[in-house]
């Protein structure tokens, strides 16, 4: 789901790999990937043509009710990949919800093993659409009477839940966002807001209808608090039976699966594109700053010599401000003792004057 395909790649290039052996092999992978989904693959020497993949995959599930097992729907959507290459393992691996049994010798032609195998590889992608797909195929199945719309919370991982809410002609997806750096809230209204104006503009006409808000919508009237306390407001989505019509049902399961993925995507991208402008931008001017300072520090001067050759004599920045400003001489008279003028010795002497009164110094007797 980070890459948004359907099919996993490192679990394609394992049964590939299993496939085109010339001789039968003894492997066994674990591999973990986004959304807690884990798969073990093993395959036996002596079970020539076949593997064993298990899978475990958190199940969409409601906020009141937790399902430990795929229901019937999502088992006869699994068998419908290839019956004749795919069997399902009763009772599955331990750890495990689900374990099939790969039949490669069945596959005939070579130019069809690829498409096949990579449809087994979207295996995880088709369990979890087959169970937002039983909610999706019963927007016009079943009547629901005026004020009784009561939204479905769905749990697929544990802090980002999202709700269905059933009406006559359409279901409306809402989803709340949550971010936890305020750059990301910043970054993700504006996406919103975007994808709001493009979502109803004319070109986009046939794709469906789009809403944000900051406060919750009415449809979700008497939910918790807690599920209702957001920063990045929300995000609704209007579904009518055109498009769930045939193909389209796949696809529209998809996106409003991957939909948290592709606003953290989008957020993740946009403060990467930011930050290399950034440094594009400071490195730009860092070169600007350099190419003035290298041409006040290399001004040429044309000098004639005795012969009459011009010379080129390379003046630093020190040395054009000297001669420009005389700063010497400035630095000298700051850094010298200040006389004052009138204030010289010879007018500090005291006149001397004779006194009226004379004492005369007594002899000692």
């Amino acid at each position: 789901m980070a890459c948004f395909e359907k099919a996993s790649p490192a679990l394609k290039h394992i049964l590939l790999q299993l496939y085109r052996a010339d001789k039968p092999l003894a492997v066994e992978h674990h591999l973990h990937e986004f959304g807690s989904l884990q798969y073990h693959i093993q395959s036996y020497v002596s079970e020539a043509h076949h593997a064993y993949l298990s899978i475990s995959a958190p199940i969409l599930s409601t906020g009141s009710s937790i399902f430990y097992g795929f229901s019937h729907y999502t088992v006869e959507t699994v068998k419908g990949i290839c019956s004749e290459v795919v069997q399902i393992i009763e009772p599955p691996k331990t750890g495990y919800q689900m374990t099939l049994k790969l039949d490669f010798s069945k596959i005939t032609r070579k130019k069809d093993a690829v498409k096949i195998i990579t449809k087994i590889s979207s295996v995880q992608a088709l369990i979890l659409s087959s169970q937002l797909r039983e909610l999706l195929t019963t927007v016009n199945a079943q009547e629901i009477s005026q004020g009784a719309y009561k939204p479905i919370k769905l749990v697929y991982h544990p802090n980002e839940p999202f709700y269905v809410v059933k009406q006559p002609a359409k279901l409306t997806v809402v989803f709340p966002i949550r971010f936890k750096e305020y750059s990301d809230i910043v970054i993700a209204k504006a996406f919103f807001q975007e994808l709001v104006d493009v979502g109803n503009s004319r070109v986009c006409a046939t794709a469906p209808p789009c809403c944000w808000s900051p406060i919750p919508p009415p449809e979700l009237r008497g939910e918790s608090m807690k599920d209702l306390s957001t920063n990045g407001g929300f995000v609704s989505f209007e579904i009518y039976a055109r498009h769930i019509e045939g193909k389209k049902l796949d696809k529209t399961v998809w996106n409003l699966l991957n939909f948290y993925a592709l606003v953290k995507y989008h957020v993740k991208c946009t403060k990467g594109f930011v930050q290399r402008r950034m440094r594009s931008r400071l490195d730009s001017l860092v070169e600007a700053l350099q190419h003035t300072g290298t041409e006040e520090d290399h001004h040429i001067a044309k000098v004639k010599g005795r012969k009459g050759i011009k010379k080129l004599i390379k003046f630093t920045k020190g040395t054009i401000l000297t001669k420009r400003w005389n700063l010497t001489k400035k630095i000298k008279r700051i850094r010298s003792r200040i006389r004052i003028r009138w204030f010289q010795r010879r007018w500090l002497k005291l006149p001397s004057f004779s006194s009226v009164m004379r004492y005369q110094k007594l002899d000692k007797s």
